[in-house]
């Protein structure tokens, strides 16, 4: 039945396309995981602090727990599970994996989304609040990273394996 208060939701996610009617309401995270039964993004705080269910967004990081699915009508959504396939892993989940970059893995699938999406962000040119000079972000220091990574938290505290997997996928 149609309602004033549902819509049809069109997305493709990690290369599959799929069209939901759902409430105005949803975020697409909830989307995701109650109507597609994609789990990999998680829901830590539901608040947008905490980065685990990060994923890109028509190729842009994003907090999907802070995004209404309508106002994404259309879009591509990559999970960290879209990033690679069975046989090749993503340079950065590789990377991840060499470092430890993770111990419970809970954040991981947010962590590797928005360190791709952030690797991006520098290649474009992108500064960040700890840059020296706006117009030259060609060196990804530590401090960079962290300072792109912060919207990403890790309750078991692997932020310098993280770190360490962020600098060997940027080389």
């Amino acid at each position: 039945m149609k309602s004033a208060h549902f819509t049809d939701v069109s997305l493709r996610v990690d290369g599959t396309d799929h069209t939901v009617h759902v409430d105005n309401r949803i975020t697409l995270l909830d989307l995701l995981r109650e109507h597609l039964g994609v789990t990999v993004p998680k829901k830590g705080c539901d608040h947008g602090q905490c980065g685990s269910c990060t994923v890109l967004l028509d190729g842009r990081r994003a907090t999907t727990c802070l995004t209404f699915a309508v106002a994404n009508d259309g879009a591509e959504v990559q999970t960290a599970a879209g990033l690679g396939d069975q046989d090749q892993l993503h340079p950065v989940a590789q990377a991840f994996l060499e470092h430890d970059g993770f111990q419970c893995g809970y954040c991981t699938p947010g962590q590797i989304c928005s360190a791709v999406g952030m690797l991006d962000e520098v290649k474009a040119g992108s500064p960040s609040h700890v840059s020296d000079d706006l117009k030259d972000t060609a060196e990804l220091t530590d401090a960079e990273i962290r300072e792109r990574m912060s919207g990403n938290l890790c309750r078991c505290a692997a932020y310098p394996n993280i770190v360490d997997a962020i600098q060997k996928a940027a080389r």
